[in-house]
């Protein structure tokens, strides 16, 4: 699967993001444990609100943190997070 670049992605109804002081990241809470992101995951995750698009969110991550072509790795990690059911696409 590849994400479209149209699409609006969310976190998934099981799950909760939240950020953890503690571990100094990102997570996803679900009734059954935790998933800890590392900081690229978290940063895109954070951005998934069902509302922005991914070109969205891939315009912001690049203005934020002064990078160019992330679309490839945004779009991957989507996928990924799609295919374990974190994010619904």
């Amino acid at each position: 699967m590849t994400t479209p670049i149209d699409a609006k992605p969310k976190v998934a109804r099981h799950f909760r993001l939240q950020w953890e002081e503690a571990q100094n990241t990102w997570v996803l809470l679900y009734p059954e444990g935790m998933v800890k992101l590392n900081q690229s995951a978290g940063e895109i995750t954070r951005r998934c609100d069902g509302v922005r698009t991914v070109a969205d969110i891939v315009t912001d991550l690049e203005a934020t943190f002064g990078a160019q072509n992330l679309t490839a790795d945004v779009v991957a990690f989507l996928d990924l997070a799609a295919e374990r059911g974190w994010l619904e696409i």
